[in-house]
Parts: C-alpha cells; sequence; structure tokens
C-alpha cells in the first residue's frame, strides 16, 4: 500500500474515531521510528493523538477512560490521550507530551492546540526528562543486548534515548524529534561513520534485521550510561510549574 494512501486512511480513521467516540481529535501524529528517522520498509506507522470529550463526560461520577487503543496491527499502530491525561502528564514535564508536540510527521491539527503548545516551556524540567530518558535506553539495554546477536533497531532505540538525554542535558530544553539532528549535535565524530552505516542498512531492513555487537558502541553506552547518571544526580531537583494555566487551557477547550 502506498504512503499517500496510507496517509489518508489514518485522516479517515481520525473522522472514525471523533465520530464514533464523540471526541473532538486537537492533535494527530507520527510518533516512532518514522518520526525519528529511522524506519524500516516494514515499520509500522505509530499514530499518537489527543482528543477532548464533551463537557458532561467530565462531570460524570463515574470514570471515563482517559486512553483509547483504536487499532493495533501489522501497519497500524493507533492510540491516543484525553486532553485532560495530557495536561497531567505535561505538568510532571513528561517527555511523551514534549514528543507528541514537537514531532514533524503531522497529520492533523487545529487553533485549539497552539494554546496547549504555548505551555510547554514552563512544563520542561531537566532533571525528569534526562532520568526518563536514560531509565528507556538502560531497559532496552538490559533486555536486548544480552544476546550475541540483536535486533538492529535496538541499537538505535538505545542511542536515540542516550543522545536525548545528552542533548537535556547539555542544552537544557527538550530533545528534537529526528535521530540524526541528535546524532550530529551529540554523538562523538570518530563514531558518525558506524552509526550513518547502520542508518543506511536500517532503511533497506526489515523489523526483524539482525545484528552482532559493535564493540565501539557498546562501549560507548555503558560509559554513557555511566556518565548521565552521575550528571543527572548533580542537578537539582526542581517544582513544577502550578496547575493554574493547564486547567486554564482544559476549561476553555472543553466543548
Amino acid at each position: 500500500m502506498q504512503e499517500i494512501q496510507i496517509r489518508q486512511n489514518i485522516l479517515d480513521k481520525l473522522n472514525e474515531i471523533e465520530q464514533r467516540e464523540h471526541v473532538r481529535i486537537l492533535h494527530c501524529v507520527e510518533s516512532g521510528s518514522r518520526s525519528w528517522g529511522f524506519a524500516s520498509p516494514d515499520s509500522d506507522f505509530d499514530v499518537r493523538f489527543v482528543y477532548v470529550r464533551q463537557k458532561n463526560d467530565y462531570l460524570q461520577l463515574q470514570e471515563v477512560r482517559d486512553v483509547m487503543e483504536w487499532e493495533l496491527n501489522e501497519v497500524y499502530d493507533i492510540s491516543g490521550w484525553d486532553l485532560q491525561k495530557y495536561l497531567r502528564l505535561l505538568h510532571k514535564s513528561n517527555p511523551t507530551c514534549f514528543e507528541w508536540a514537537n514531532s514533524m510527521e503531522l497529520y492533523h491539527t487545529s487553533p485549539e492546540w497552539e494554546k496547549v503548545r504555548e505551555l510547554l516551556p514552563a512544563y520542561f524540567l531537566r532533571k525528569p526528562m534526562m532520568y526518563h530518558y536514560l531509565s528507556m535506553a538502560k531497559a532496552n539495554y538490559h533486555k536486548f543486548f544480552t544476546e550475541e546477536i540483536i535486533k538492529l533497531k535496538k541499537y538505535f532505540y538505545v542511542l536515540r534515548a542516550l543522545l536525548a538525554c545528552q542533548w537535556v542535558c547539555d542544552k537544557n530544553s527538550p530533545p528534537p524529534m529526528p535521530f540524526l539532528e541528535l546524532v550530529n549535535a551529540e554523538l562523538p565524530a570518530e563514531l558518525l561513520s558506524i552509526v550513518n552505516e547502520l542508518l543506511e542498512r536500517k532503511k533497506i531492513t526489515g523489523e526483524l534485521g539482525m545484528q552482532e555487537h559493535i564493540p565501539e558502541l557498546d562501549k560507548y553506552i555503558l560509559c554513557k550510561f555511566e556518565e548521565m547518571t552521575a550528571k543527572a544526580s548533580q542537578f537539582p531537583s526542581e517544582s513544577p510549574s502550578g496547575w493554574d494555566e493547564l486547567n486554564r487551557v482544559f476549561l476553555e477547550l472543553i466543548p
């Protein structure tokens, strides 16, 4: 199926979600390997959206689920968060909130979403964001790097999280989505050719493509674990911004 047709299918599915669930989708992006720039030919489409319900849905005594897991198969992975959940996680400086807002692979957005985007800088916290990316990198490493042969894509998952952690440390700002931007800004020059070669292989290799360990990258990863753990611990804890602006935007956007 051609990507143009897939994109139209995604837009049709968003319209179906709005009609069947009686919600309004404020923003929808690609959030996986396609947005990072290292998709395989058979990578699925990781579609993520933020939606808002009708006011009465938020006033009921019974809880309304704040996550939609709409479709999951070999082509589409489509899910979304209620605006209420998104804003609560933004209050904690959850990196996913920043990634969905900053993804360059956009399927749909709205004027109302700009009110949410304007909140992001006030809720960025360096220390918890560093720990988030560091935890992601370590989890993938300890789960997948114990075998002699590993999935090629796992190198990118670990490297992206570590480079994002380094970016947050160095620049005190949320990391960009494109992997190459992180590579060019944070990866040591002596590793560039290795990573660029892996990128070219990834673009023509299926999701299950395997790779022997690369000693230079393994050494870099282990050193970065130690370095980033030490640096993150040295930053002072930060108090999140208050709830007033989040509440204001939430109330403004409820239909």
